[in-house]
């Protein structure tokens, strides 16, 4: 069961797709989008990952930072991003520990579909577990402007 609205969001620190060292805390001031996704290169996830790409100037408008998150390591979310051209960040969840914070760990052991706006004092203001891949990135954009 996700984390509810209202929650604080768990902090974290771990790596991400070029081996920087990211905690939420950085973020503090900031309105986060943190989508998390089972495994980079398959068809949902690319999907995915791809329809955050496609809208990210709108993010970057609004001043909304998006981060992805998978048990992927930094070398695998590095092929992921270039294949791709991702521009956005995507964390390396290696060991499972964020995940396990936000509370969307599957049946797998892999990270459910599930997607955290965070507001600027690191509070939870929505949550979304019907993620469609293809419009996800739009539908989150709509979910912010109501």
């Amino acid at each position: 069961m996700a984390l509810a609205v209202g929650s604080k969001a768990p902090d974290f620190t771990t790596k991400d797709t070029n081996g920087n060292t990211v905690s939420l805390s950085d973020f503090a001031g900031k309105t986060v989008i943190m989508y998390f996704y089972p495994k980079d290169d398959t068809p949902g996830c690319t999907k995915q990952a791809c329809s955050f790409r496609d809208s990210y100037d709108r993010y970057l408008e609004k001043g909304i930072t998006v981060l992805g998150v998978s048990k992927d390591d930094e070398v695998a979310h590095q092929k992921f991003t270039e294949k791709f051209n991702l521009p956005f960040p995507l964390l390396a969840d290696v060991d499972g520990s964020i995940i396990k914070a936000y509370d969307v760990e599957g049946n797998s052991g892999y990270a459910q579909r599930v997607t955290y706006t965070i507001d600027a004092s690191g509070t939870i203001t929505n949550v979304d577990s019907s993620v469609k891949t293809e419009t996800h990135a739009q539908d989150v954009l709509a979910s912010l402007a109501s």
